[in-house]
């Protein structure tokens, strides 16, 4: 029985298209929906078009044996980057409200006005605002389902280290 082959390209290419839709997801939320993102969205967000980037870089290049691999290692540290932030929206989003983290000035704001190391340990280590659940889908906040999508390109990513072993 013959076994079919994808090549890693089909597979960075797909999970290339599953950042893009997740960052459409996320512009359809802002500017369709008026949802504004807080700092740790916004970090999520850059999370996934780095990935989308590693894949999308990965797709064109279209590499073979070694190669594969580090593209295969960078994706899924990118992708793992962007699930542990995830994580602390989702510890945020569940602290009682006496332990929330204060609120702080916009984005735009910050990166005005604060030296930008201020302004990156804010948007990573997220603020009041953070704390808000704005939508949910089968009970699940945003920040859950990104966590899922991160993991699930992590998981695509790693699997390219063996799925090239498959395909030589």
């Amino acid at each position: 029985m013959n076994k079919i082959k994808f090549l890693p390209k089909f597979w960075f290419s797909l999970g290339s298209a599953g950042c893009l839709f997740l960052l459409s997801m996320g512009a359809y939320f802002q500017f369709g929906q008026g949802l504004e993102p807080c700092p740790l969205c916004i970090s999520q967000r850059i999370a996934i078009f780095l990935t989308g980037l590693v894949f999308l870089t990965a797709a064109v290049h279209n590499p073979t044996g070694i190669i594969v691999k580090r593209y295969a290692i960078v994706g899924a540290l990118t992708a793992l980057g962007g699930a542990s932030i995830s994580i602390r929206h989702i510890w945020i989003q569940n602290l009682p409200p006496d332990q929330v983290p204060e609120c702080k000035p916009a984005l735009e704001y910050m990166l005005q006005n604060f030296p930008l190391m201020d302004t990156l340990k804010l948007m990573l280590s997220g603020t009041g605002d953070c704390a808000k659940v704005d939508w949910t889908m089968l009970g699940f906040s945003m920040p859950v389902w990104t966590l899922v999508a991160f993991l699930m390109l992590a998981t695509l990513s790693v699997s390219q280290i063996w799925n090239d072993d498959l395909s030589n």
